[in-house]
């Protein structure tokens, strides 16, 4: 494992309380759904980068008496993600610490390899999608699921928002990350190796008060609080005012009655 490569970049988003509330929001219906067709009961799964588990204790649900098996870089949401497991009876499903580069796993060891929100953070998504096909066995499918921030629509006209946007690319890029990874995917997946991809493409939006009220609250928190603003004082990206600016153009989004706004996703499954 000595010869694979290791990866270069830096986790955006970090793991500031406004960051891990959207990602326990996510479920396999509003994050996966491509996915569903494979989760057979029976099927062993690996989740890559499963961050506090509620995606992958969903897929257990689905796939039991099959293991699963959810890894992530940082002990902490290691540990969450074990709570949660516990908290829902499951017992065929495990967390561990793991390099997606390195992964710690027999080739062909799983019938599905799944990664939601991860290729755009590390620095060669080609050689991670390889090391995902390694252990995937022969007829298993490979999975990928990421948002292309440049494809973001909101709406009303909001300046402050077009401010964010550049701000986020400049600090996801200066990460060694790739913030429109959702409209590489199916080109990383050829690149790998896979003779058959099949593509795909869905969307959250937000549109409700309660959904405002919650994605505002949380983006307008993590542009003055989470490691995004600290990385975009950093790199000289902002300034402490511009990033005030920025949590308050969400706010002004949260407020509008005809607030609304959708995030992309490209979707892609690649045979082992």
């Amino acid at each position: 494992m000595s010869g694979r490569p290791r990866d270069t970049a830096r986790y955006t988003h970090g793991h500031h309380e406004s960051v891990l509330r959207s990602h326990t929001w996510r479920t396999v219906e509003n994050s996966a759904a491509y996915l569903v067709p494979h989760l057979t009961p029976g099927a062993s799964v690996l989740d890559v980068g499963s961050g506090p588990g509620t995606i992958t204790v969903d897929m257990a649900e689905r796939v039991a008496p099959g293991l699963v098996v959810g890894i992530d870089s940082s002990t902490g949401i290691v540990a969450q993600a074990t709570s949660l497991a516990v908290e829902r009876g499951l017992a065929a499903v495990r967390f561990e610490t793991a390099d997606l580069f390195a992964l710690p796993f027999d080739d062909d060891s799983f019938d599905v390899v799944h990664a939601h929100q991860v290729l755009q953070h590390v620095g060669d998504p080609v050689a991670a999608l390889r090391e995902m096909r390694r252990v995937a066995r022969p007829g298993g499918v490979v999975a990928a699921r990421d948002v292309d921030y440049h494809g973001c629509v909101w709406a009303p006209e909001n300046p402050g928002l077009q401010r964010w946007m550049d701000v986020y690319q400049a600090v996801h890029r200066g990460n060694g990350g790739e913030p429109d990874a959702g409209r590489r995917l199916k080109g990383w997946m050829l690149e790998a190796g896979f003779d058959e991809v099949a593509s795909s493409a869905s969307v959250w939006c937000f549109a409700s008060d309660e959904e405002r009220t919650w994605w505002g609250d949380s983006w307008a928190t993590r542009a003055t609080e989470s490691a995004f603003y600290a990385d975009a004082i950093e790199k000289g990206v902002a300034t402490h005012d511009e990033l005030q600016a920025i949590a308050d153009a969400w706010r002004r989004w949260r407020d509008a009655p005809d607030g609304w706004l959708i995030m992309p996703h490209g979707e892609v499954l690649g045979r082992a």
